[in-house]
């Protein structure tokens, strides 16, 4: 693991490829039996050195950002609830404050916690994004996710779900699951006019006259809709990118139409190259039909377990599969060989129109440590990656554009 910010973080020119990469960091791995893993780090993972040392290597590495997993309910190997499970991890920091916490120790890459849209306040959310974003210098974001498992209602006593959806990520039509992307639209929707609800410039900081703030560049929101009121102003000022990125995991046509809405990335879970051109179409059609004006980011999900060669990338697997118990599911393909066939499946995969790649190490550190060492180095040499961070704020790095106050006269 890196030290500190390597040496690879100084600017240079990007690569003229666009291909752009993420992690997405939960615990010792996605793997169940990650902890078990011969140098998985299982005594430290509730230590701010930990999370410190994943951001730094997914840095070293010219990753374009992390997703650090979240959820208001206990791990669980069941969809609907807990389960009594003790030979998993078990427990969580929360993945906003671990980001706070390491954003100061990285200098480039972009930093995405999760934070849940049910039972919580989109005002807490708003200034928690904002707050990062300052603190990163521009290198925040924000993974939406919905919460439905009854377990996590109990944790708070203030509604009650009358059916829950068969799957993650809302790919169903029952009733409950509608009327929780129906609320987390609006969420997203009041963070963002939270986010705008300060003007650039509203701080003017004028000892001799006094004059802190002009009043004139904060504005209400008055949101009103079935679930929440909110009057506004934040109480935070208008971040460095003025909106941190928004992204969202999506299983179906309406979370897809969702993220067209308010999101600036969307992460898809193609299993073969036919499925993830079919997947980009989908969404490219929720994008149309709404007339959104700057397209979505797709990114495809990919559970990794990646070595030097496909012999030990099985053998791992195999063993980790043993001490678990079961084989390894997850609701995205789960790649398992070498650092070249990652790249080639990347290289394929990348021309039916998927922006980037989210990948999910299977171990931790291990997965990570052979992404950023090993297949990056290799899709560099294939022209596929930059060799240099450019734009620092994420946005911009993305290609995205930093939207003026909506507010602003």
């Amino acid at each position: 693991m890196s030290s500190g910010p390597s040496a690879r973080d100084e600017l240079h020119v990007p690569g003229s490829s666009e291909l752009h990469l993420a992690v997405a960091l939960d615990g010792a791995g996605w793997h169940p039996g990650a902890w078990r893993a011969p140098d998985a780090r299982a005594a430290e993972l509730f230590t701010a050195r930990y999370w410190t040392d994943l951001v730094q290597e997914a840095e070293a590495g010219l990753l374009d950002f992390v997703t650090i997993e979240d959820a208001l309910g206990m791990q669980s190997s069941k969809r609907d609830g807990g389960d009594d499970r003790t030979d998993q991890v078990r427990g969580r920091l929360d993945a906003v404050l671990v980001a706070s916490r390491v954003a100061p120790t990285t200098r480039a890459l972009g930093l995405v916690p999760t934070a849940t849209t049910t039972h919580t306040e989109p005002f807490h959310v708003s200034k928690a994004i904002a707050t990062l974003d300052f603190v990163s210098h521009g290198r925040a974001g924000w993974r939406a996710q919905i919460s439905s498992r009854p377990d996590e209602v109990g944790h708070f006593g203030r509604r009650s779900l009358a059916s829950q959806p068969s799957g993650t990520g809302g790919a169903t039509t029952q009733p409950v699951a509608w009327e929780l992307l129906e609320e987390a639209a609006d969420f997203v929707e009041v963070v963002r006019r939270l986010w705008d609800s300060w003007e650039d410039g509203a701080e003017i900081r004028d000892v001799e006259t006094g004059r802190f703030v002009d009043v004139e560049k904060l504005h209400a929101v008055d949101f009103e809709g079935r679930w929440f009121r909110v009057r506004g102003p934040s109480i935070t000022p208008r971040s460095p990118q003025g909106q941190p990125l928004v992204v969202m995991l999506a299983h179906g046509s309406e979370v897809y139409r969702l993220a067209a809405l308010g999101a600036d990335v969307v992460f898809v879970t193609p299993h073969e190259h036919a499925e993830a051109r079919s997947l980009v179409e989908a969404v490219r059609e929720q994008e149309a039909t709404i007339g959104r004006p700057e397209r979505l980011r797709i990114f495809g999900d990919l559970a990794v377990v990646v070595d030097a060669s496909p012999s030990v990338a099985v053998g791992r697997r195999d063993r980790m599969d043993e001490l678990d118990g079961e084989p390894w599911r997850s609701d995205a393909e789960i790649f398992t060989g070498s650092v070249t066939a990652l790249a080639d499946l990347i290289e394929h995969w990348v021309g039916v129109g998927l922006d980037g790649f989210r990948l999910r190490p299977a171990t931790l550190p291990h997965d990570l440590s052979v992404i950023t060492a090993g297949l990056v180095p290799e899709l560099q040499r294939r022209g596929l990656f930059r060799r240099g961070y450019g734009e620092r704020e994420l946005r911009a790095r993305l290609g995205l554009i930093r939207p003026k106050s909506r507010y602003a006269a």
